[in-house]
């Protein structure tokens, strides 16, 4: 890819710098979801999105070293460890929360403290896999009387890394298996025959049975929530980085093509790519700027000719993302990139920006400069 095509993106990094640089004196070490009113509105450290603030000043830090941005991530890393040992609701978001705190840092800095959390936290996430259903489950009962053990959600292959990282680590072959056999399930009962997915499935938690796919976040049963898509397209691919196994190229590919096919002019989806017309159709930039880190990750693992097609794709949404949707020089604005839609169905945080959205357009954009290392 010519440098005079992606020329903008020096502009676009320059103008995150600065803006991140802002916003890090205002957010400080807390944990930022959507922003409301143009103020990131905070959540508790044991909220699903907790790693993506410190992932991003990770992110920029790389980049140009600013200490400031590294010791707010790693106080918002400590904060996670009464996470850790004292939240009974621990989920399978832990991979989310730790791979782009503790993992990361390590990664960068060799932190052994950082090492041992990232390794704790692995051995937690494989706890929840259910043996006889192939599945690592989802969430604990939100509220007293509800039963979940059986549900599984197309979110948790973004978990999975954590799971190959440490059988790499350890030497132990377990952490890699569980990954492996949830992403088989997620081939056989998320990813549908035209290449659109599932959200939730719910099997029976005694005997791995399959019993129902659940809507979700999405409009519906068999319609087609386009963060869920994106997380498949991403999450099949990194599968793939971490196992060589073909059988989740294919199916990162085959999700892909459902997906740029929806895909608007502008190349940022609507929130749910199967809806009827009398239907909001919100735009969701934060499975726009998911989708186009996979598409990138994708288009380096496809092969020249096939590969080439994913990565234009990529960044062609990152392009729009930030030529349509970012927002640069107002200080009443806090977020990166505008118009997410959260959870349409509860009507939650709907066109506002989202820290994932911010998060994974910044890792995009570092791909794009040249930077390979994997958070």
């Amino acid at each position: 890819m010519a440098k005079t095509e992606i020329a903008w993106v020096e502009k676009a990094w320059e103008q995150i710098t600065k803006k991140v640089g802002r916003t890090s004196d205002k957010i400080g070490a807390n944990f930022p979801h959507a922003s409301v009113n143009g103020e990131y509105k905070l959540e508790p450290p044991h909220w699903w999105t907790a790693g993506f603030w410190p992932g991003l000043l990770w992110l920029v830090h790389r980049d140009g070293g600013d200490q400031k941005l590294k010791t707010i991530a790693e106080k918002c890393e400590q904060q996670l460890d009464k996470v850790i040992t004292d939240y009974y609701r621990l989920d399978h978001d832990m991979g989310f929360m730790w791979t782009l705190t503790s993992l990361t840092n390590y990664k960068l800095t060799g932190s052994e403290h950082s090492k041992r959390r990232a390794l704790l936290v692995a051995n937690l996430l494989l706890g929840r896999f259910n043996t006889n259903g192939n599945f690592i489950r989802a969430w604990n009962p939100w509220y007293e009387g509800e039963e979940n053990s059986g549900w599984a959600i197309i979110d948790c292959l973004m978990n999975l890394p954590l799971l190959y990282w440490a059988s790499d680590e350890t030497e132990d072959p377990r952490f890699r298996n569980a990954a492996r056999k949830h992403a088989d399930t997620v081939l056989e009962y998320f990813v549908r025959a035209d290449g659109a997915v599932h959200h939730i499935v719910r099997f029976d938690s005694e005997t791995g049975e399959h019993v129902e796919n659940i809507g979700g976040q999405g409009y519906a049963e068999n319609s087609a929530w386009s963060r869920g898509t994106a997380w498949a397209i991403y999450g099949l691919a990194l599968s793939y980085h971490y196992t060589g196994d073909e059988r989740y190229l294919q199916g990162a590919k085959k999700v892909a093509h459902f997906f740029l096919a929806h895909l608007p002019e502008d190349m940022v989806p609507h929130w749910d790519m199967h809806i009827p017309e009398d239907v909001p159709t919100h735009r969701d930039s934060s499975a726009g700027a998911i989708a186009a880190s996979g598409l990138l990750l994708l288009g380096e693992k496809a092969g020249v000719i096939a590969g080439e097609a994913y990565l234009r794709a990529g960044m062609k949404i990152l392009k729009s993302l930030y030529v349509n949707y970012g927002d640069w020089e107002n200080q009443h604005e806090d977020g990166l990139i505008l118009h997410g839609t959260s959870h349409y169905p509860e009507r939650s945080n709907v066109d506002v920006p989202l820290i994932y959205g911010d998060y994974y357009f910044v890792e995009g954009l570092a791909r794009l400069k040249g930077y390979e290392g994997l958070f």
